[in-house]
């Protein structure tokens, strides 16, 4: 019995000791060896201090800076530090209420009494200046740097986006933010956020137990500075986008302007627009709502988020997969007397063949034309048939996202044959039924966007890349591999250049031709009119072309809303686009045509015939 009660005492005097020894390990392990644990320990008498970083600037194809950054600064005001000042003094220097200083002070008190928050956003570095000579008139309120973007040109709004301060969903998405942090909104600056954005470091400060900073931690041996973020080299030209806006103003629609080669968008206008200045600082959300709050919808991106039907600058894809069916050839010819059946069209020469029926925009010719691709023998029903041609339509980029750069790119709308049959029932319809797709009208939809796309794609007889407004930095990656791809579209090129015989003739050719308001000196210029129905006003005129025509260097769609036809607007417009992006300037024999779509009011003349009418 004596020896089981000393067995036991060993054992427990063993395990006491392997317990202290385990014990003392670890204590050494985390209070020596691990500075992680004696950090955290630290963190109430330490202040970390953001270092935001400067966002990537933004250039245009031609090295012209567009976007940069200007210094910025947040007032961040610790509660308890507070004493009594100069209210009065503070609210002036700041240009600030007293009312407002009272509620952001309750704020701060409500978030923390010793932490530091933010008191007043964005201030600028001309409100800093005044203000930093009397800061120490001031005890508990001290300055964080930021950085605002800043704009060479009142511009592009539209293309570049803007950068707003992150919300929850943002946050718990990317724990790289924080609250108070800024993203990129819309546009370029959202497309490449990671790019642009940085990384933030960190200052850390000691802090005694009223939060009054002591020194840097550590002498500063663990702070980390900011790496700035990326530059990024848009395919924007400056120039012919500022240009573009002024050409607009006062009108509602959208220009977008592609270099066929490359797939660049070298101009995207969407018109009304904004200053992008107004989303920046501290009136961003005031100006925010007024520009939200406006009738003319200055913040819709018409470009590639309305749907138009195309009208006649349709025709030529419908053209291109006649011949390619083989259901016509160049030289197949047409009647018309002043419309087909039940689709009218105005007075011209007649029979015309695929050129005179592009150069004089015949409804008869293409009425006829769309009625053989449907009715296609090859093909087992006008279902089948249709299916194909729709299927030409897609390799054009019709009907679905281009996957630009732009997140809130629309896909336009072919109909599928679900989409009649639901209508007048499975096998109900039939050419005639559809035939206002022949000449770009019916339920058919496209963005400008895509309507520049396909006329680059017949620019370069049968292939398109990927429209984007930043340039590839190689073909490494994913980007650059994406904005550099061709896309072939099952149509010969033989096809295409008789089509394109007909886009020249359209705007060069004699009696008849539609778009001779669009001919440039020195320059051939292939395009087609479009005057595209609209039940809710005027019908909208609508242009595209692209030049010269054996070296295509731009592909241009122009859409003015409530307009009229292709010729009185929008083909001005496309022709003053491409003579300034060719040849840097407007020549003289094409002032009259700068200046009368430069003075044009067709807003102004929108609301004055409104109100007579009422």
């Amino acid at each position: 019995m004596k020896d089981l009660y000393a067995a036991r005492k060993y054992f427990i005097i063993a395990m006491i000791v392997i317990a202290s020894a385990v014990l003392v390990v670890r204590l050494f392990v985390i209070q020596v060896v691990k500075d992680v644990y004696r950090l955290s320990a630290d963190n109430n008498v330490l202040r970390y201090v953001t270092q935001y970083p400067a966002r990537g600037l933004i250039y245009d194809r031609n090295g012209k800076l567009i976007v940069f950054n200007q210094a910025a600064y947040d007032l961040m005001v610790i509660p308890s530090q507070t004493s009594a000042m100069d209210t009065a003094l503070f609210c002036d220097d700041l240009e600030i209420s007293i009312e407002a200083f009272r509620e952001r002070m309750k704020a701060a008190r409500s978030y923390s009494y010793r932490a530091p928050s933010i008191f007043l956003k964005q201030i600028s570095a001309e409100s800093y200046a005044r203000f930093q000579e009397k800061i120490f008139m001031f005890p508990g309120f001290y300055v964080q740097s930021r950085t605002l973007r800043k704009y060479s040109k009142p511009v592009a709004a539209h293309i570049l986006g803007y950068v707003s301060e992150v919300d929850e969903m943002q946050i718990k998405k990317d724990p790289y933010y924080k609250p108070g942090d800024y993203i990129g909104k819309l546009g370029i600056e959202e497309a490449y956020e990671k790019e642009l954005r940085g990384t933030k470091g960190v200052k850390i400060f000691l802090v005694d137990v009223y939060s009054r900073v002591k020194g840097s931690y550590a002498d500063g041996t663990m702070d980390t500075a900011a790496v700035q973020g990326n530059d990024i080299v848009s395919s924007i030209d400056l120039d012919l986008q500022e240009y573009g806006e002024r050409l607009m103003k006062n009108k509602t629609g959208s220009i977008v302007a592609i270099e066929p080669s490359s797939g660049e968008i070298i101009a995207l206008v969407s018109s009304p627009c904004y200053d992008p200045e107004l989303l920046v600082g501290r009136a961003r959300s005031e100006n925010f709502m007024k520009l939200s709050a406006d009738t003319l919808l200055p913040l819709f991106n018409r470009a590639f988020m309305a749907s138009y039907p195309p009208g006649s600058t349709f025709k030529p894809v419908n053209g291109l997969i006649a011949l390619q069916e083989k259901v016509i050839v160049p030289s197949t010819s047409f009647s018309c007397n002043r419309g087909y059946l039940f689709v009218g069209c105005h007075t011209h020469s007649s029979p015309l063949d695929l050129k005179g029926g592009i150069m004089n925009s015949c409804n008869a010719y293409f009425c006829q034309t769309f009625r053989r691709i449907l009715e296609n023998p090859a093909y087992s029903s006008v279902t089948e048939a249709y299916e194909k041609w729709r299927s030409y339509l897609t390799q054009f980029g019709f009907g679905t996202r281009l996957e630009t750069e732009f997140v809130n790119e629309l896909p336009g709308l072919i109909p599928t044959p679900a989409y009649y049959d639901r209508y007048h029932g499975k096998n109900g319809w039939k050419a005639l039924t559809v035939i206002s797709l022949a000449i770009g009208q019916g339920e058919i939809g496209a963005t400008p966007l895509q309507m520049a796309n396909m006329t680059a794609a017949i620019a370069n007889r049968g292939y398109y890349i990927t429209p984007h407004v930043v340039r590839p930095a190689g073909g490494e990656g994913e980007a650059g591999s994406r904005y550099e791809t061709r896309h072939h579209i099952e149509i010969d090129s033989a096809n295409f250049e008789e089509v394109i015989l007909g886009m020249e003739a359209a705007v060069n050719g004699g009696a008849g031709a539609t778009a001779r308001i669009a001919a440039l000196p020195d320059v051939t210029v292939c395009g087609k009119t479009g005057t595209v129905q609209n039940p809710h006003g005027k019908d909208h005129s609508v242009f595209i072309a692209f030049a010269p025509k054996h070296d295509p260097q731009i592909a241009i769609a122009v859409f003015v809303e409530n307009s009229g036809f292709g010729a009185t607007y929008a083909a001005p417009v496309a022709s003053l686009m491409i003579e300034k992006y060719l040849k840097g300037e407007i020549s003289a024999a094409s002032k009259w045509k700068e200046q009368r779509m430069l003075e044009l009011d067709l807003i102004g003349m929108k609301n004055r015939q409104r109100d007579e009418e009422r």
